[in-house]
């Protein structure tokens, strides 16, 4: 059993460009946070529950969890023991890829907790096929990559569902999208609060409440989640760490890491391994 508050969690490039496999075994609280791609994983010990774009949830022991571009969650664990799960992380390229779509923004898990004994099956062979193709098992040879990458679509076949669109804006938040594209637009300067107040043409209580009740996060929090994206697609463009801080809004390199780790789990420095193992170019 994990001491109060102990955490560890690793990130790993799979041999599948775009798609990488977190473990995390942790008795700690994740504060709400969203992530740029889609994720798919499995608990395979203890229990947590979490907030998520479909309301509380709570998963257990053999049950698959997910989440889609965007989807505001946290998660705390149920009980002393904490929990240990698994995550394939799938940037929306590399999953239109692997399904044969021309983009990903037509699909969406319709339930971010799974109980099925056959896509939970499929993920752990996902998962061994993952680390067989990284060269971590001896002999994997060289089919080991077709069979994660057939794993990963046998088990978005069992988990995904075709949505036709997205969710159109409220008539009263159309306002909101400036907002949104004022937030993304600079990054290394962010508005303030009474500057996004104005751009929407309204309070700044009804701000927050307008923008958290559509995204899921007030807006600054939104803002930084949208900084730590960036600075996730500068580290594995070969980015280093003090330059990322600095053209994402962080005070310093050392900011930028405490925010990273708090709200991934892992280190810049982890992430920044594992996309140069992906992508050889990057350093």
């Amino acid at each position: 059993m994990p001491a109060p508050g102990a955490h560890r969690s690793t990130v790993a490039a799979t041999a599948l460009p775009g798609v990488f496999v977190t473990t995390t075994d942790s008795a700690r609280s994740f504060p709400r946070h969203w992530h740029g791609g889609y994720g798919l994983g499995l608990v395979d010990r203890g229990a947590q529950k979490s907030a998520s774009g479909r309301g509380m949830v709570e998963a257990f022991a053999g049950q698959c969890i997910t989440h889609n571009p965007g989807e505001v969650h946290d998660g705390t664990p149920i009980g002393d023991a904490g929990r240990r799960w698994r995550m394939f992380h799938i940037e929306p390229a590399a999953l239109a890829r692997l399904l044969g779509l021309t983009q990903a923004a037509s699909l969406e898990w319709h339930a971010p907790v799974i109980d099925a004994a056959a896509l939970r099956v499929t993920l752990d062979q996902a998962f061994a096929a993952a680390e067989a193709a990284s060269g971590a098992a001896p002999h994997a040879g060289a089919a080991a990559p077709a069979l994660l990458e057939e794993g990963l679509v046998l088990a978005f076949g069992r988990s995904f569902e075709r949505t036709p669109a997205p969710r159109p804006a409220r008539a009263d938040e159309g306002h909101l999208t400036r907002v949104v594209e004022r937030l993304a637009d600079d990054l290394a300067q962010a508005p303030t609060l009474d500057e996004l107040a104005a751009l929407a043409g309204t309070t700044r209580y009804t701000l927050v409440r307008q923008f958290g009740r559509r995204h899921g996060l007030p807006p600054m929090a939104w803002g930084q989640q949208w900084r730590l994206q960036r600075a996730r697609d500068r580290m594995a463009a070969g980015w280093s760490l003090a330059d990322t801080a600095m053209a994402c809004g962080f005070s310093d390199q050392s900011h930028l890491t405490r925010v990273f780790t708090r709200q991934f789990g892992y280190t810049p420095g982890a992430w920044r391994r594992a996309v140069g193992r992906s992508h050889p170019g990057a350093q």
